[in-house]
């Protein structure tokens, strides 16, 4: 059911290869590497092994009902329902912070609460929208490539 689209799941191993994402700008060049990303910045969320972006529109989730969320696009290039709302505490998304992902076209949370998927994909949990704020949209960076912006551009430190 739903719209067809590649499904988005949640593991519980924070080290599957599968579970990357690069962040990137609403658009092109709005999003410089190395910048911090500002609390209430608009970006994409690119998946690193499909080049799709995470996306929902206004779809019914397969097993919790919830508003659908997938993988669209081809190479990160989607259309306007892959931008999401950066919800933080602070003036920047920091590393060890919990963040909420809200949605700019329907304004629905990104969000886990539990719903596990039978056969293929046994064991891997429903990623989907909800309309409110709550304890299921939190999300938190466990892995990855930080990089920190060099206070000097024109200064550099490797050969």
């Amino acid at each position: 059911t739903g719209s067809g689209q590649q499904s988005v799941t949640g593991v519980e191993a924070s080290d599957d290869a599968n579970s990357y994402w690069r962040i990137r700008g609403k658009s092109e060049g709005s999003c410089q590497r190395g910048t911090p990303v500002k609390c209430g910045q608009a970006i994409r969320l690119t998946h690193v092994n499909t080049g799709k972006n995470l996306h929902t529109h206004h779809f019914p989730s397969p097993l919790s009902n919830n508003q659908e969320v997938s993988a669209f696009g081809d190479d990160g290039e989607g259309d306007d329902l892959d931008i999401w709302i950066v919800q933080c505490s602070g003036t920047y998304w920091e590393r060890e912070d919990a963040v909420r992902f809200k949605h700019v076209g329907t304004e629905v949370f990104l969000s886990i609460t539990g719903e596990q998927y039978g056969h293929p994909i046994r064991g891997q949990r429903e990623v989907h929208g909800m309309p409110a704020a709550n304890h299921h949209n939190y999300w938190k960076a466990m892995e990855g490539v930080f990089i920190k912006p060099s206070m000097d551009p024109a200064k550099h430190d490797e050969l």
